[in-house]
């Protein structure tokens, strides 16, 4: 796929697929929850996305999908089960306020995140969140999130290098761990980075 990056990411299902798996090893099944996602299931929405939010460079769609991935746990969970915040959620693993701001800029979801009301209860949260978990939007968060919450780092990201994936890890606002930077390794590796 790295040569398929350059003209064109995430073009071909199967191609997509693989990498995904690259990245994530622990993506070729899925057993455990109704929200999980195989590689194959998850690369149609992936490439997707990255279209939709003009993620076209290999270190971008690499540090995207090892975002992910990781806190995804591999695309197994929609939703944080730990500690189990109301409202975080999606392959990205946004919290609420991110959610709420995503939700809003689908066209076809604003009406109802207005229903929503403030979104302060839990409940209000779990709905929100509910929106933005259907594959066509799950797999866009990661995307939306690096091009409209993380835009002034998206140059440093498209070198590819540990840098500008740290510098990404600081607009997420985390730091690159060992776990994470084991998902990194893999997705530099796939797109030959």
């Amino acid at each position: 796929m790295a040569g398929l990056a350059v003209a064109a990411p995430l073009q071909q299902r199967e191609t997509a697929a693989a990498i995904v798996q690259k990245i994530a090893p622990d993506s070729v099944t899925c057993s455990d929850t109704k929200e999980c996602r195989t590689a194959s299931q998850a690369a149609p929405f992936l490439i997707n996305a990255m279209q939709k939010y003009g993620v076209t460079s290999p270190g971008e769609i690499a540090g995207v999908l090892a975002l992910m991935a990781f806190e995804s746990d591999s695309f197994k969970y929609k939703h944080n089960i730990s500690p189990g915040r109301p409202g975080q959620g999606t392959a990205n693993m946004q919290m609420i306020d991110y959610n709420i701001k995503y939700a809003s800029s689908i066209p076809e979801l604003v009406d109802e995140v207005s229903a929503l009301g403030d979104i302060s209860t839990d409940d209000q949260k779990n709905k929100l969140l509910a929106l933005v978990t259907p594959d066509k939007y799950n797999f866009g968060s990661g995307p939306w999130f690096l091009t409209t919450q993380c835009a002034s780092i998206r140059t440093q990201l498209q070198a590819g290098t540990d840098a500008g994936f740290a510098a990404y890890m600081g607009c997420v606002g985390v730091t690159v761990t060992e776990d994470r930077n084991a998902f990194w390794s893999r997705a530099k590796a796939a797109f030959g980075l």
